[in-house]
């Protein structure tokens, strides 16, 4: 699947995060998540934890990305994965050496079960705080997806989540050097947010994105078509994602930006115009669905 030696994997992460860089743990090798997640994208498939730049790490699953942004100031987590799966986040952050109660900030991509049904569990875990924005507080804290979500009644409900601080579209989410910068960027859900900020190893520094999901994915009755007020959001959330000035984009699942592959090799893991590509492919995915809809499909 992903094409290339367990050497050039080894030696890719290695030039991107040499042990003990800024006092924080190297992480397993690559060659681990490569080997256990492949041909696997399971919401809760079992992943070891992967260092993927300086000072992040995806403590997910081989199907959902979980990001952990470390600080010795504390540290951010961005999504949880499933229910089922807060259990393994936790043991993945513990397998880094990290301490669970210094997870200060918990914030989310889009308020899917996939992405944040585990919020409630590891906010208990580690008494963070949580920080989104207003569009998605009340899915959130009710664990009940919007009625105008277009996946509304396609996905489940999840434990609720206590909401600490609503955060506004460019708003800077701040922990010691930490600067996460929130993006609202609704459309494949209605409370979708990105997130950006700027990591460094030694005197190389990537702007690094949490993109969310740009798919156009809708129950079977739903017609974008027929919600024209929200396929312009829509369009205008892509548009602040190719805004987004990004070399190195992660998103909530690991294929929709072939991840394991960049990390194998396969392809440059950054990109000057990463963000813009993800939201042209987007687009793409958007204008094909109204053309389906369009030809009655």
């Amino acid at each position: 699947m992903f094409g290339r030696s367990a050497a050039l994997a080894a030696a890719l992460l290695a030039g991107c995060a040499p042990a003990g860089a800024q006092g924080l743990p190297p992480g397993p090798p690559v060659t681990e998540i490569l080997d256990q997640c492949q041909d696997k994208d399971g919401w809760s498939d079992p992943a070891p934890p992967v260092r993927l730049f300086a000072n992040v790490y995806d403590v997910g699953t081989c199907g959902i990305v979980v990001l952990l942004v470390a600080s010795n100031d504390g540290h951010v987590l961005l999504d949880s994965g499933p229910v089922e799966a807060a259990p393994l986040v936790a043991a993945n952050i513990r397998a880094l050496g990290f301490k669970l109660d210094d997870v200060e900030w918990i914030v989310t991509s889009h308020e899917h079960h996939d992405h944040v049904g585990g919020v409630a569990e590891l906010q208990a875990q580690t008494g963070a705080k949580v920080a989104a924005s207003a569009a998605a507080r009340r899915q959130l804290e009710t664990g009940v997806v919007d009625p105008a979500d277009p996946q509304a009644g396609l996905v489940g409900p999840f434990p609720g989540i206590r909401v600490d601080r609503v955060m506004q579209d460019g708003e800077v989410l701040a922990l010691g050097p930490l600067q996460l910068t929130l993006h609202a960027t609704p459309g494949h859900a209605k409370g979708s947010t990105s997130w950006s900020w700027r990591s460094c190893e030694g005197e190389q520094c990537h702007r690094v994105a949490f993109a969310d999901s740009v798919t156009a994915v809708s129950r079977d009755d739903y017609r974008f078509t027929d919600h024209p007020d929200y396929v312009a959001t829509f369009r205008r959330a892509l548009d602040a994602i190719a805004a987004i000035d990004c070399d190195l984009v992660i998103t909530p699942h690991p294929s929709a930006t072939t991840l394991y592959e960049r990390l194998a090799g396969d392809a440059p893991l950054t990109d000057p115009s990463a963000c813009r590509n993800y939201a042209a492919w987007g687009r793409e995915q958007l204008d094909a669905r109204l053309a389906r809809e369009a030809a009655g499909q």
